[in-house]
């Protein structure tokens, strides 16, 4: 068992908007991604299903071509290998599970979050 403190865990700079903390055991990935008003994770898919939950703030999402917005206390179910992309519309704080793990952020290989 590990216990782990949000607060305690040092957050990787993405870009002067975007931050991110991230847990990652055998089957899964975790990530608190952190978003100033205005930011954009431009559209990308990935082969893992995502569940990301609002915590604080709104988000304007694009998933597989629809367009909605969803505030805290809310959850996004995204399929594997949908094109989605996100906006946020105020400061935003969000809790993105990803099953299995993404191997992509562990090689590095996740150049559309940077910058």
């Amino acid at each position: 068992m590990e216990l782990m403190r949000w607060r305690e865990e040092p957050v990787e700079e993405l870009s002067p908007s975007i931050g991110r903390q991230v847990v990652t055991t055998g089957n899964m990935t975790v990530a608190r991604i952190l978003l100033g008003k205005g930011a954009e994770v431009p559209s990308h898919e990935h082969a893992n299903e995502q569940v990301a939950t609002i915590l604080e703030g709104s988000l304007r999402f694009v998933v597989g071509g629809e367009e909605f917005v969803a505030s805290a206390g809310e959850s996004v179910v995204i399929p594997p290998n949908v094109p989605h992309a996100v906006e946020a519309l105020e400061e935003s704080v969000v809790l993105d599970v990803f099953s299995p793990p993404r191997e992509d952020w562990a090689r590095g290989d996740d150049a559309y979050l940077r910058g």
